[in-house]
């Protein structure tokens, strides 16, 4: 129940007929048309789901490797061209706001990709279709896919029309802010410390973890900042404790 795709002998899963209407309904969604579908439904493969089939094809692991690389070619290409004035500094840092984990998840929530991706049943269970390294690792290996498939230059223009919005948002101060690499630079060149983090206590069930966590410096406590992982509410603790210091600056 499986097919080798080409000379790159990758083992995709069957494409029923139902499962061809959904690839296509996302590539009329996306305003991309792969050439073989069976790149685009390797895209979508978990490894939850491979690791409880009883075939044996891949997951989209390394399609995500491909395409993290493409994604950071054409990113740091158009940056290179478009903006001559700015500093090998100021590519670095837009870059890595348009390239970061939450950014491909809101594009991904973009295009739906959640409702595609192909799951095992413990991770649907734990909400895995909505986590957020699931949806931005996807983003990566359908880009890697259709690099695959259609080569550079429409994965370039794909990724651009998906990107151009990003970068305007990061040029404009629009975008949403690292406020754990902001605080840590704070506190780092005004108290010559470290901010440290604290996990103040954790609801709701294993499936449903909520996190509530503040951060310490200077003497002071700020937060809590809560979030369905550890990282999201160290962000949000950040946050409160940055705008608080933040504002009081003259």
């Amino acid at each position: 129940m499986f097919a080798f795709s080409g000379a790159l002998n990758l083992q995709t899963p069957h494409i029923s007929s139902e499962r061809k209407k959904e690839l296509q309904l996302f590539e009329k969604h996306a305003g991309i048309r792969f050439r073989k579908s069976g790149f685009l439904n390797l895209a979508f493969c978990h490894r939850s789901f491979t690791n409880e089939s009883t075939e044996d094809y891949d997951n989209n692991e390394k399609l995500e490797f491909l395409g993290d690389s493409v994604l950071g070619v054409v990113v740091s290409e158009y940056l290179f061209r478009s903006f001559p004035e700015k500093s090998e500094g100021d590519f670095a840092r837009i870059k890595s706001f348009v390239v970061s984990e939450d950014t491909l998840e809101s594009i991904a929530k973009l295009l739906r990709v959640d409702n595609f991706i192909l799951i095992g049943k413990g991770e649907e269970y734990s909400g895995g279709r909505s986590k957020k390294a699931i949806l931005a690792d996807a983003m990566e290996a359908i880009i890697g896919a259709y690099y695959l498939d259609s080569g550079l230059k429409a994965s370039r223009q794909f990724i651009l029309r998906l990107l151009i919005p990003e970068i305007q948002k990061v040029l404009e101060d629009r975008h949403k802010k690292d406020y754990k690499t902001l605080l840590q630079e704070y506190v780092q060149k005004r108290y010559k410390t470290y901010p440290r983090y604290h996990l103040v206590k954790r609801t709701g069930p294993d499936h449903n973890r909520t996190f509530w966590i503040d951060v310490a410096f200077n003497g002071k406590n700020y937060g809590p900042g809560k979030g369905k992982n550890k990282k999201d509410a160290e962000q949000m603790a950040a946050g409160i404790a940055y705008e608080h210091v933040a504002n009081k600056d003259p």
